[in-house]
């Protein structure tokens, strides 16, 4: 078992290493970007990467306060599913209107998971890299094409 700040040190560890990994990638649309702290410039679209000790996971996170207006943006989605999967070049994206997040806020989440691996376990960060690059870089690309769709929606 780990202490708190064991597993604080651990996961900033991981971010540092990961943040340092991706900072000379540019953006699809040439600029420098923070890859750890995506901006999508919608405060209702959210990108979030996360990995502890049983997994890694990608995800597009749908808030708002309206139920309406977010039904609309996870549909506004589902209707660019086919970009996204050719932007991605992958189909197995877990897609959920109806979630409930560790705030108890509703939400809906497209998300990828990557089982068995263990952020605590250095030799894991590989594959856990490698598993959030190529999606993080897709997502901006994906996000880069389809971004002003979803300013007419609040």
């Amino acid at each position: 078992m780990y202490t708190k700040q064991e597993i604080s040190r651990q996961k900033q560890a991981f971010w540092t290493a990961f943040g340092r990994y991706m900072k000379p990638i540019l953006s699809a649309d040439g600029g420098e970007i923070s890859w750890l702290n995506y901006k999508t410039g919608n405060k209702h679209v959210q990108f979030k990467m996360e990995a502890d000790s049983r997994q890694a996971q990608i995800a597009v996170i749908l808030h708002h306060s309206d139920p309406g207006m977010q039904r609309l943006y996870f549909d506004r989605f589902t209707q660019l599913k086919g970009i996204f999967e050719e932007e991605l070049q992958e189909k197995d994206w877990t897609w959920q209107q109806d979630v409930t997040d560790e705030h108890g806020k509703a939400v809906s989440i497209i998300q990828k998971t990557l089982t068995g691996v263990n952020i605590f376990k250095n030799e894991d960060w590989p594959a856990i890299i490698s598993f959030l690059k190529p999606r993080i870089i897709a997502l901006d690309s994906f996000w880069g094409m389809v971004r002003y769709q979803f300013d007419v929606t609040g």
